[in-house]
């Protein structure tokens, strides 16, 4: 057991958990990120769900294109998607939707 007046300092509204998990420097901060984090995880979780839903309706256009004696994929339509994005979200956009397209593309 340390001599009283020997240990460390603590620092104010800090705990090392808090620290680790958010990089926060206050209580405050920290109920702030981490409450922000679960709306960011939400979130993407919602993200994901819409993508599934997205390559189901893909599935479901290429099915009713080959079985009608068309392609796979229609180029112009993802162009289309490409500008879309690329419009709405800059270039990193146009990387988000050939991910995207890609996902939905299935095997090729």
């Amino acid at each position: 057991m340390p001599l009283r007046g020997t240990e460390p300092p603590e620092e104010p509204h800090m705990s090392v958990t808090q620290t680790e998990k958010t990089g926060a420097r206050t209580d405050e901060a920290a109920t702030l990120i981490t409450g922000a984090r679960e709306r960011i995880d939400a979130l993407d979780d919602r993200i994901i769900g819409l993508i599934q839903e997205r390559m189901a309706v893909s599935a479901v256009i290429q099915e009713s294109r080959i079985a009608s004696g068309g392609r796979r994929v229609n180029l112009n339509r993802e162009m289309e998607v490409l500008a879309h994005y690329r419009d709405a979200l800059g270039k990193p956009g146009t990387a988000l939707a050939m991910t995207m397209l890609e996902l939905c593309r299935g095997r090729i």
